[in-house]
């Protein structure tokens, strides 16, 4: 009975260590692809309700309850030094009625809110409200921060 030498080059079990070749793996390791894109999606789940506006002020408390927002609504928001922004651009107060109109998406029936700080001139607030009634949009709402109790 005869004996084979497996590989054909003899000394079967050093084939890996001394002389061999490796052969390449051509499949995709997807564990460190799934790995990135799970922590990825963990930051912006902790980051999008932060970056919902970026124009920092003080919102005054009240005890109404939250509307249901199904759409991103429009913002305008006045600082405690009278100026006007929308979304996170600072406008001049004359802008507000064209900006707007150019971005509507619904036409007047876009839902739009203003946000005033705290310590914001109350006229300035109301300036903005009324040129923005004033251009036909009817869906307007004051953001305030819910009371806390205590």
């Amino acid at each position: 009975m005869g004996m084979s030498v497996p590989g054909g080059r003899g000394g079967g079990s050093r084939r890996g260590r001394r002389g061999g070749r490796k052969q390449l793996v051509s499949e995709i390791n997807v564990t460190p692809f799934v790995d990135v894109m799970l922590v990825l999606l963990i930051i912006f789940m902790v980051a999008a309700p932060l970056l919902t506006v970026g124009v920092p002020i003080d919102l005054p408390e009240t005890q109404a309850r939250s509307m249901n927002a199904e759409t991103q609504p429009i913002t305008v928001s006045v600082n405690s030094n009278g100026q006007v922004f929308l979304q996170e651009t600072e406008i001049a107060i004359d802008e507000v009625v064209a900006k707007l109109e150019a971005i509507a998406t619904t036409g007047y029936s876009e839902r739009i809110f203003v946000r005033g700080d705290t310590n914001a001139d109350y006229g300035t607030v109301m300036k903005v409200m009324a040129r923005i009634s004033a251009a036909g949009f009817t869906n307007l709402g004051l953001v305030t921060l819910q009371e806390q109790d205590g």
